[in-house]
């Protein structure tokens, strides 16, 4: 079968989720190989690779790739393409997953297709379109497909490949070391899940009424093991910190369960969560537009509903 090259996303030589949901991916539709970007590899990194399915991972050590923003890792992709003749590319769809994406479609004369929420024969994408308001399939006509992949929307299942190692030089040009990482702070990882990458995501809106009462949300997110996400409504008041705004100018979320809390549900919020695979909506609101979208609605006061929630799903645990 063809090979079917995933940019591995690592946190200091940790594979993240996606990286093996997107190996799986890549394992239904041909031969996965993984592309690590950069130093610090790890033998637990590469069993990991291996476990997934990746027969072949391309290493490419030089601390150039990353100590340059963005630029590197299209070009090490689009090597790739030349040398190896890929069936297609996968990159995670995040703000810098996206970006190589495009780089790499221009470098390879590619076409791209970016959210894709599924990838089926011939590497039709599911695609959830114009603020989600409408869903398509897409296809690639030109070039290698290259397929940016929301996180969540494939369960990840292990399956061992043979995770032979092949190290990879790559000449950058003067152009991708055009901007230079300069300096970089670590963010302190707390006990939740990435709200990208969570499994469920419990999100309060202008209904929470305040930042001191997004403490009910967090209290539903912890007993769930859940990211915590906002509305735009919710982090533009201040009651929240905007990294964890979900929406169309913010993060877009696929979890496996999504509740929305004091959400009304507007177009730009509904961008960033529709694709969940259910979605629980709770609103004193019966007319608001959330629940058009919801799988189960609750009518009723977040402020007594969520903390009876809560107390239900501590007392199961």
């Amino acid at each position: 079968m063809s090979e079917i090259l995933v940019l591995v996303e690592q946190v200091e030589g940790e594979v993240k989720k996606v990286t093996l949901e997107l190996l799986t991916l890549a394992r239904s539709l041909g031969t996965p190989a993984a592309v690590w970007a950069g130093p610090g590899i790890t033998p637990g990194a590469k069993d990991r690779l291996a476990e997934y399915g990746a027969e072949t991972i391309y290493v490419a050590g030089s601390s150039d790739i990353v100590d340059h923003v963005v630029a590197p890792k299209a070009e090490l992709l689009a090597q790739l393409v030349a040398a190896k003749s890929p069936a297609a590319v996968l990159v995670a769809a995040t703000a810098e997953g996206k970006e190589v994406a495009g780089r790499l479609a221009v470098k390879t004369d590619s076409g791209v297709i970016t959210d894709a929420v599924g990838l089926g024969e011939g590497f039709v994408a599911d695609q959830s379109i114009f603020g989600g308001g409408v869903n398509v399939h897409s296809r690639v006509r030109r070039g290698t497909p290259i397929v940016a992949v929301r996180p969540n929307s494939t369960a990840p299942e292990p399956a061992q490949g043979a995770g032979a190692e092949e190290e990879v030089t790559v000449a950058l040009t003067d152009a991708a070391k055009a901007a230079r990482v300069v300096e970089r702070v670590k963010q302190e990882k707390g006990a939740r899940p990435e709200l990208t990458e969570a499994a469920i995501v419990v999100s309060g809106g202008r209904g929470v009424g305040s930042a001191e009462n997004f403490s009910v949300i967090e209290g539903l997110a912890d007993a769930l093991g859940a990211a915590v996400g906002a509305s735009r409504a919710a982090t533009d008041a201040g009651w929240y910190p905007h990294q964890f705004q979900v929406g169309q100018t913010g993060k877009t979320v696929s979890p496996q369960l999504y509740i929305a809390a004091g959400i009304s549900g507007a177009i730009q919020h509904r961008a960033g969560m529709q694709t969940a695979k259910t979605i629980v909506a709770i609103n004193k609101d019966p007319e608001a537009p959330i629940f058009e979208l919801a799988d189960y609605g609750v009518v009723g006061d977040l402020h007594q509903v969520v903390p009876q929630l809560t107390e239900e799903v501590t007392k199961r645990k």
